[in-house]
């Protein structure tokens, strides 16, 4: 009897061991495979900053081309300039020679003579006619800058709304292949990822 009794304990001890030895190796495996299965985030991503595209705006509505340059768009700010110094040349040239026809027709109604004026040949009427096309093309080209100032403001708005356009690995289609244990083949196919 009492080597039965040893021959149950020595049973017992071995079973023991033997799934201390189980337990220790599935823990381990267990380790090993969640190890393989955490996936580390490699990509950078940079903080959006909801507050840039109203700050490009703003800075662009104070001085022209300061929102390119918070954009970080150097090349623009030579086309804002250019764009919005034609329109005041425009402006600028209609208004003078505006004031020059207007200060002829306010001459000839004071009682001087139209030879002794700046335009000898344009008779009274032809200077009302004048006066009438520079007003309407100073008023069209100051219209025309005040269009291409607020234009520089939305291209300052809208460029920065598109440098934080995000694209990464959040969306993307990709292959894959998977074992598929139920009928003991592999799958092929393609998968449209969208992570938030």
């Amino acid at each position: 009897m009492p080597n039965k009794q040893l021959y149950i304990i020595g049973l017992l001890l071995l079973f023991g061991c033997v799934s201390y030895a189980q337990s220790t190796k599935d823990n381990d495996s267990l380790k090993v495979d969640t190890d393989l299965m955490v996936v580390s985030d490699t990509i950078q991503r940079k903080p959006i900053n909801i507050l840039a595209p109203s700050k490009a705006a703003f800075y662009s509505a104070v001085l022209p081309g300061l929102g390119q340059a918070y954009n970080k768009k150097y090349w623009k700010i030579p086309i804002v300039y250019a764009a919005i110094g034609t329109g005041i040349y425009f402006y600028v040239t209609n208004d003078k020679e505006y004031d020059r026809y207007r200060d002829e027709y306010k001459r000839r109604l004071a009682g001087n003579s139209a030879a002794s004026g700046e335009f000898p040949q344009v008779s009274n009427d032809g200077l009302i006619n004048a006066q009438q096309t520079l007003k309407r093309q100073k008023e069209l080209s100051l219209l025309i800058t005040i269009g291409l100032y607020a234009l520089n403001i939305v291209d300052a708005n809208v460029d920065a709304h598109l440098l934080q356009y995000n694209v990464d690995e959040n969306l993307a289609i990709k292959p894959h292949f998977q074992y598929n244990r139920m009928e003991n083949s592999s799958d092929l196919g393609l998968t449209l990822n969208f992570k938030f």
